[in-house]
């Protein structure tokens, strides 16, 4: 009975300490710490309530909580806080390298511990805490990235020492670079990122790419293109010398980005891909007119190509109750400056496969290619339909 009778009372005065160590007023938590003052965490508690009242207090608290259990990170990072109030830096940076040690791969505790090295200027150190921030947490990768630039401005040093070989942080490194239009920095953290080996977002690749077109870097946006090959399974999408056109007879999915097609959806114009129709694959494109004011079919493809060089295009169409002034026609042009370089026959009057092309030589500067299907004059009503298929642009031969 009387072993029962101890049991009984110890077990109530853990359950009645833990009751009044939930609570939120500071009379309660003080009453935990009195029922058991061994408790760490309830040391940590009073501590906690304690930082803005009586910050003497408070750290009395957080000591006593550290030395009856220092493997808890928070409980140094509690007593960093109240170092860092009563302006003890050096007993701060101690409570910090504790809680480091105690969990070395917290991001809250890296976090933590690099905002202070940033502010006491050590560097190297802050570094090394962010790439832990880094590893763990993607949530914080842009807020990070962003104090790393700021007090470490060399992207070599931050792919060296800072990145962890994971492809989001890449990207948010690059995202962070494109606002600033640091273009060259971006390469090289492209670059890197394409070392890795690991499999890529597409839609990342897209966005990377649509800036260096915009950006006229198109040796980049070349080298992009052929890295996702194998980075992101897009081997099947590149040019070659016997076509320069990506997908040029639909016969993959049409990716609407990178240098495969781009699309739009227009009010009067129907896009689809048409097993039942092809020329030299197993489908075409099927676009469907209906409306006034058609200019262009909402469907391109940017080309990079040489400057001062001959090209021959080709392709083929079929046509279906074409109704209206004028008719689409293949449109070349340079992206940049808009210099129509080609523009086809009409396609219209052809209820069979019909072929169209033309030869031109690219201008001194020209680097980009887009090919269009275009409508002149674009304000008159027109319907009908077109199949397209077979699409070709190759180098012409000397």
């Amino acid at each position: 009975m009387l072993v029962g009778a101890i049991y009984i009372g110890l077990v109530s005065l853990q359950y009645a300490a833990a009751y009044f160590s939930q609570q939120s007023d500071l009379a309660s938590v003080q009453r935990a710490v009195r029922l058991q003052p061994g408790n760490a965490e309830y040391r940590y508690r009073l501590g906690t309530s304690l930082v803005d009242s009586s910050p003497q207090s408070a750290l009395e608290s957080y000591r006593a909580a550290v030395t009856l259990n220092p493997h808890k990170a928070r409980y140094w990072l509690g007593l960093a806080a109240v170092y860092q109030n009563i302006g003890n830096i050096g007993e701060q940076e101690a409570a910090l390298e504790n809680a480091i040690q105690a969990d070395p791969k917290t991001p809250n505790v890296a976090w933590e511990a690099a905002n202070f090295y940033l502010v006491q200027g050590k560097t190297e150190k802050a570094l090394r805490e962010f790439h832990v921030v880094l590893e763990n947490d993607l949530s914080l990768a842009h807020a990070a990235l962003q104090l790393c630039l700021r007090v470490s401005p060399s992207v070599e040093t931050l792919l060296q020492q800072v990145i962890p070989p994971s492809p989001p942080v890449y990207f948010a490194l690059l995202d962070i670079l494109l606002a600033k239009k640091q273009t060259a920095d971006a390469a090289q953290v492209w670059d890197q990122l394409a070392k890795l080996r690991q499999p890529l977002e597409t839609r990342r690749v897209f966005e990377y790419l649509r800036y260096l077109i915009g950006q006229q870097e198109t040796d980049q946006a070349r080298r992009v293109w052929q890295d996702t090959s194998s980075l992101c399974g897009l081997s099947a999408y590149q040019p070659s010398s016997e076509n320069l056109v990506v997908n040029g007879d639909f016969s993959l999915e049409v990716l609407n980005g990178g240098f495969d097609w781009l699309y739009q959806k227009l009010p009067t114009v129907t896009l689809s891909l048409d097993p039942t129709q092809f020329h030299t694959g197993h489908r075409s494109l099927s676009i469907v007119f209906d409306g006034r004011g058609v200019e262009d079919a909402g469907i391109w493809q940017l080309i990079p190509v040489g400057s001062n060089a001959s090209y021959e295009f080709s392709a083929y169409f079929k046509s279906e109750q074409i109704q209206g002034a004028g008719g689409p026609r293949f449109v070349i042009q340079d992206l940049y400056n808009n210099t129509v370089y080609l523009a086809s026959d009409e396609l219209k009057d052809a209820d069979f496969w019909k072929q169209v092309g033309g030869t031109f030589t690219t201008g001194p500067t020209t680097k980009m290619l887009v090919l269009r299907v275009r409508r002149v004059p674009p304000r008159s009503p027109i319907r009908g339909r077109i199949w397209i298929d077979g699409v070709r642009l190759i180098p012409k031969r000397q």
